[in-house]
């Protein structure tokens, strides 16, 4: 059966504020020492097992430009441009929309663009057993992340060790994040997995419990399907899609619906889900900090410091993330970088959007 991907790149990225803007979003900035952008990583790690003219890109309209700019080789047509954000099920229900317009039915990857995966061969053969799961009945199958420490800022997933399909495992349940007492249950437990927001299923089977499970939005999505092509698919694109409930596919589906399997993931992954994460992914000098652009530090240990041209010297600072931009600077200490978006809310209140 033909594989597709839809790839997911309609996110802020507030957390990275102030290098992630409204203007350019985390997934299209460089994180990487190679310099390529996150989206660009997420394309060419499957490039070699899903066909360009088969990638799809859910964005919002605002960054067509980007995306159209950072990623040549998919065809413009492919580049499906939200008309506000509406979470994830209405994002995917819009992928598979378009996907279903262009072949009767095919597997569809479903993948978040703000990824990083260490080790790709593994990760390419975990979304080739996905697909051999995906393609035999009605199944929906995600990918789970197995844990080695017990993360509060991730959703899990239960399963059921006696109920296998392949290397797959049935889904028990979708919890939320938890708390870090209830975190070192679930990892001593050996049965959850955190939720890594990939799914892989049939066009045909998602639409199905679309239709089942949240029938307003089928019908909306089936709207713009009949539009594709026509000349009032933009009007009906912005008409429905507009209209839609915002909802994630947790909730939507994922926590209703039945044949749900679950396939560990060992292959490197990282959610980059804050300027922590970049000590993660970039190399630590002699004193545990890590840094880049014109940076002198004196007595500073364990810090995250990103600039650019301007010169940054720090003295006995320790456990801080320092990130400098041409119109903003940020100064934060580690424990306290979720509250990244706390910044935005406030910039909000006070009406300075240039800075957002």
């Amino acid at each position: 059966m033909k594989s597709t991907a839809l790839i997911m790149a309609g996110g802020r990225g507030e957390r990275f504020w102030p290098k992630s803007r409204q203007y350019l979003p985390k997934q299209f900035l460089s994180l990487t020492d190679d310099g390529k952008t996150m989206i660009q990583l997420t394309v060419e790690r499957i490039s070699s097992f899903v066909e360009m003219e088969d990638i799809f890109i859910a964005t919002n309209r605002d960054y067509k430009k980007l995306a159209i700019e950072q990623l040549p080789g998919i065809p413009e047509q492919n580049i499906l441009c939200e008309p506000v954000g509406r979470n994830t099920a209405p994002c995917i229900g819009l992928g598979a929309a378009y996907i279903s317009k262009k072949y009767d039915d095919a597997i569809m990857l479903v993948l978040p663009s703000d990824h990083l995966i260490k080790f790709n061969k593994m990760y390419l053969t975990t979304l080739e057993d996905a697909c051999g799961i995906a393609e035999r009945n009605s199944n929906l199958v995600t990918i789970g992340i197995t844990p080695d420490y017990p993360e509060t800022g991730y959703g899990y997933i239960k399963f059921d060790t006696r109920i296998t399909e392949g290397r797959a495992y049935k889904v028990e349940r979708f919890v939320e994040k938890p708390t870090l007492e209830v975190a070192k249950e679930y990892l001593a437990t050996e049965e959850y997995l955190w939720n890594s927001g990939m799914f892989i299923w049939k066009v045909s089977s998602i639409l199905d419990n679309m239709r089942l499970h949240m029938p307003d939005t089928y019908e909306k999505l089936m709207k713009i399907r009949e539009s594709i092509g026509k000349s009032d698919e933009e009007a009906v694109l912005e008409q429905e899609f507009r209209s839609m409930e915002s909802q994630s596919i947790d909730y939507g589906i994922m926590e209703k619906a039945e044949d749900i399997y679950i396939l560990p993931g060992t292959f490197g992954w990282d959610d980059v889900g804050s300027w922590l994460a970049v000590e993660r992914i970039k190399k630590s000098n002699e004193f545990g900090n890590v840094v880049s652009g014109n940076i002198i530090t004196v007595n500073t240990k364990n810090c995250v410091i990103q600039g650019d041209k301007k010169l940054i010297a720090t003295i006995g600072l320790e456990d801080l993330i320092v990130v400098d931009t041409d119109d903003a600077t940020l100064i934060c200490a580690k424990d306290s970088a979720g509250d990244i978006k706390k910044v935005i809310e406030n910039l909000k209140i006070c009406n300075r959007d240039e800075y957002i």
